[in-house]
């Protein structure tokens, strides 16, 4: 579903910081976020930065795995 333009300038004007919604992000990435949290996050958080939030969570986790990997294979414990 499409948001009318008006909405989506309303919803990139929201209130919480980059800093929050990285946060939020990042709970979520484990999946224990609360209803409540939930609720907050849908009428505060800014779209635009959920987004950017969601990519650079995917790009740190991506990383974080390629380096444990890279470190048990060379460690020689996986052999």
């Amino acid at each position: 579903m499409m948001l009318p333009d008006s909405s989506l300038k309303a919803a990139s004007r929201r209130k919480l910081s980059f800093w929050q919604t990285m946060r939020a992000v990042a709970w979520s990435f484990f999946g224990v976020r609360k209803a409540a949290d939930l609720e907050k996050d849908v009428t505060q958080l800014n779209p635009v930065h959920v987004v950017i939030a969601g990519v650079i969570g995917a790009l740190v986790l991506v990383g974080v795995l390629a380096t444990l990997v890279n470190w048990v294979l060379t460690s020689g414990v996986a052999a």
